[in-house]
């Protein structure tokens, strides 16, 4: 085992990435940390990022961070949109929404702002938090387009690198960049036709911009220069997926996989250049296909962690979106996906406020750690355990603390008051007329 300190690696000097860092044998202090959070060894961690199986989005511009394993053999993780739009942006709002974020489990923030003061914000949510932050650069490149030239498809490739460079300084940690949204893919997409057509607003920003300029993606075609850019900062690249599907009934179909097999080919092309790479997916999927599209992206795309986008299993629960996403993201991450995105209840209706944030984290927190129980994830089971002790037990302060949200716990068993049982069963609780008729006693942890 040899450890950075050992080398005398100078972080603040030297540029490796944590993927050139673990390929020479090297225990990073991000890894030593992420180990010990995730209660395994150093080494285990080392060789999945030498491997492409665990990204640590860790940009070496961000300070205080305090990083997580994102891949295979680990916790799965949760994502937290926030962000601004064009119709609302209030810093004050989006910092309320990050704390929530925080206080209730998530593993990552997304800044998505598209209204106000971009960068403002963002340096803002990065002074805040020390979360990994991932960011959607093409946002940013194509309003500040219109404010340019009154049109993102007039947006030049210098000005979008210029954006991207712009994050990767600011310590953004993580990008969406929808280099898979290919002129083949647009082709798929044209022969086979939709329900929905793009519902991804970076893929739907590109596509413009492509058919305007009749000219290929400048994300896939100057796809080393993107790579140079995350090679110097170590930013992790998110392949992210401008073609996914927006309807069930859109669900797997040629331009979606199109542009799987394309991020594919970024994958490798990205470890070769020692950049860290993961993969988004879909989107809307009925139950029946998530497993396959899980197994597909996995072969495809050499085992790379895959960050999935709910997936949402139906299209009718506007309002309750965060459910359906729980459903799918439960399904999909015991199947292999590792990174879940939240959805909140204003999926599909408007911008999240503070409160949708709290409910789209409970949500993917319940599907993330449903799915860990499945893979065997260590710890997941023994929570578990220790909550049906805690229950047998009646000891309600024990449930609250073991709970994903103690507070309301609390509050929804003293509401028809507090007694030795829950006001559910009353003097006919099944826990206490087992101890008295059976004489079962409470199993000590």
């Amino acid at each position: 085992m040899v450890t950075a300190e050992a080398l005398g690696f100078l972080f603040d000097e030297v540029v490796m990435t944590q993927l050139e860092l673990a390929r020479k044998g090297v225990i990073s202090p991000q890894m030593a940390l992420v180990a010990e959070q995730e209660g395994v060894d150093g080494e285990f961690i080392r060789q999945g990022v030498a491997e492409g199986r665990i990204v640590i989005p860790a940009n070496i511009k961000h300070p205080n961070l305090a990083p997580c394993a994102i891949g295979q053999g680990v916790k799965t993780k949760i994502n937290a949109n926030i962000g601004t739009s064009s119709d609302f942006g209030n810093v004050d709002t989006e910092l309320e929404k990050l704390r929530l974020a925080v206080e209730f489990g998530a593993d990552t923030v997304m800044d998505l702002s598209t209204g106000g003061d971009i960068p403002a914000i963002r340096r803002e949510i990065i002074a805040a938090s020390r979360l990994p932050l991932g960011t959607v650069p093409i946002y940013q490149a194509g309003i500040r387009a219109i404010d340019s030239y009154n049109a993102i498809v007039k947006m030049t490739v210098d000005d979008l690198f210029a954006v991207i460079e712009e994050h990767a300084r600011d310590g953004v940690d993580f990008i969406t960049v929808h280099c898979g949204v290919t002129r083949s893919a647009l082709g798929y997409l044209k022969k086979q036709g939709r329900v929905a057509d793009i519902v991804s607003r970076g893929g739907a920003f590109l596509i413009g911009w492509m058919v305007y300029n009749e000219r290929e993606n400048p994300l896939y075609e100057h796809y080393d220069r993107l790579l140079e850019i995350a090679g110097n900062f170590d930013v992790t690249l998110s392949l992210g997926d401008g073609m996914r599907p927006g309807s069930l009934a859109d669900a797997t179909d040629r331009a979606q996989i199109e542009e799987l097999l394309v991020a594919g080919e970024l994958v490798s092309r990205a470890r070769q250049a020692g950049v860290q790479v993961m993969v988004e997916g879909p989107g809307h999927l009925p139950i029946n296909q998530i497993e396959a599209n899980v197994r597909l992206q996995k072969a495809l795309c050499q085992g790379a962690p895959f960050y999935v986008l709910g997936p949402l299993v139906t299209d009718i629960a506007a309002g309750y979106d965060h459910i359906s996403g729980a459903i799918g993201g439960a399904i999909a991450a015991a199947a292999g996906a590792d990174f879940l995105c939240y959805v909140t209840p204003s999926e599909h209706l408007s911008l999240p406020d503070p409160e949708d944030v709290k409910q789209g984290v409970i949500a993917s927190r319940i599907a993330a750690h449903a799915a860990d129980i499945v893979k065997g994830v260590k710890g997941a089971g023994e929570w578990d355990r220790k909550m049906s002790l805690a229950r047998k037990r009646l000891d309600w302060e024990k449930q609250a603390k073991l709970s994903l949200d103690p507070e309301r716990s609390r509050q929804v068993h003293s509401r028809h008051g507090g007694g030795s049982a829950c006001s559910m069963c009353g003097e006919f609780c099944a826990m206490e007329l087992a101890e008295k008729y059976l004489g079962v006693r409470a199993i000590r942890c």
